[in-house]
């Protein structure tokens, strides 16, 4: 991405809530000083936080029509890979990743442009790649995956401390990208049942795993006995978890997006290739249905897929800048 970031905002929808109608572009300039590399909305879609080579973080408040700059936050020294903002009911709060190995926890002031930072991890040695808050029903809980091969997992405690844990040599040449499963097993009632901890975790050596808490450590829970990905993972999105089985995508440097599905605790994955895009893919992201999976590529496209009969995917949309 360069230094602006084309916001795409949906108009209205039709009475069938999978259809998309239109869709209306706004270019928002940052003021970056070099590429943006990740740009994510809150969770009430009023404000946009972006990461930069340049090292800072900026936040802006974003509607249908304007956008205005809040806040540019500086503590990274090295390229921001990645942010993510946790669920509302711990407040305003953002993290984000830099290749500088820490991991910054933003918290929101008494004004939306006062941002201090509340925690600092330095746990990794090389470059942090990936950041995931854990569905809010586990708690304030963040995994990263780094560089040097591991994933950490800072768990927020009642008297403003983190407990830790970790997965060491999860991918051994380098983690790149994290994902958590939802709280609740394929198919279970809501509020019944035990919380589901589990990561879905991608790797430079190309591979897909997924990692369970257990016991108060994390294991390996399955790794699919057939990888599809031919060179590295750069994103791996677990859906929600509103159907009978449990879904994975996955992609890759090879183009490739894969689609992880299982029905049953215990079944092996199956993987299945959504699409070969003839480029590198940068990013994925479900829509809270879990039944959207928006796609970003190495020609600048963003691409919305449904899966219809016989387990096939379509493609529904291409977002036009």
């Amino acid at each position: 991405m360069g230094n602006s970031w084309k916001q795409a905002i949906r108009d209205h929808r039709a009475e069938d809530p999978d259809q998309f109608i239109t869709m209306s572009a706004q270019k928002i300039e940052t003021g970056h000083q070099d590429m943006v590399h990740d740009a994510v909305i809150d969770y009430y879609g009023k404000r946009l936080a972006t990461a930069s080579s340049d090292s800072t973080v900026k936040i802006f408040t974003v509607s249908a029509s304007s956008s205005q700059l809040l806040a540019t936050l500086t503590g990274h020294h090295g390229p921001v890979w990645r942010l993510a903002w946790a669920h509302p009911t711990f407040g305003s709060i953002l993290a984000s990743c830099s290749y500088d190995g820490k991991v910054i926890i933003w918290k929101e002031g008494a004004s939306p442009a006062q941002w201090t930072q509340v925690h600092v991890f330095t746990d990794h040695k090389s470059s942090v790649n990936s950041i995931a808050w854990a569905p809010y029903e586990l708690g304030l809980c963040l995994a990263c995956g780094s560089s040097d091969g591991s994933i950490s997992v800072f768990k927020a405690r009642s008297d403003g401390g983190w407990d830790t844990t970790r997965i060491e040599r999860a991918h051994p040449v380098g983690v790149t990208s994290v994902s958590w499963a939802p709280p609740m097993a394929p198919g279970s009632l809501v509020s019944s049942g035990p919380l589901v901890q589990k990561i879905v975790s991608g790797g430079f050596d190309s591979v897909v795993k997924v990692w369970e808490f257990v016991n108060g450590n994390w294991k390996l829970e399955s790794c699919p006995k057939v990888q599809l990905h031919a060179d590295w993972v750069r994103d791996v999105a677990w859906a929600p978890g509103l159907g009978s089985k449990s879904t994975i995508a996955s992609c890759s440097q090879d183009g490739l997006v894969v689609i992880w599905a299982r029905g049953k605790e215990g079944e092996q994955w199956q993987g299945k290739v959504m699409n070969d895009f003839q480029t590198p893919v940068w990013r994925l992201s479900w829509a809270l249905t879990g039944n959207i999976l928006s796609v970003a590529d190495g020609n600048s496209n963003v691409t919305l897929w449904k899966e219809v009969a016989n387990g096939q995917w379509e493609q529904v949309m291409k977002v036009e800048p």
